[in-house]
């Protein structure tokens, strides 16, 4: 089963960072700042039990961290 995919990513449009869903491309909730989107269960209570792939980009376009929600949906094997 694949995970749906999401991105945390500097807002375009305006201030603050985007919760984006990577297939529709739509925009999921605003956050002020990127650290509030990392505080505890934001991020999980958005996507639903369902859960799905984080990936948080950083400043300058590239991804310092991808985090799997929940956690026990985490692949079990990863190259990295």
């Amino acid at each position: 089963m694949t995970l749906r995919r999401y991105t945390v990513t500097k807002n375009k449009k305006g201030a603050g960072w985007v919760l984006k869903d990577d297939k529709t491309k739509r925009v999921k909730h605003t956050f002020r700042t990127k650290a509030n989107s990392k505080k505890g269960g934001v991020v999980e209570a958005l996507i639903g039990q369902n859960g799905g792939s984080v990936r948080f980009e950083n400043q300058d376009g590239g991804f310092d961290e991808e985090r799997t929600y929940p956690g026990s949906k985490d692949p079990k094997r990863s190259k990295g």
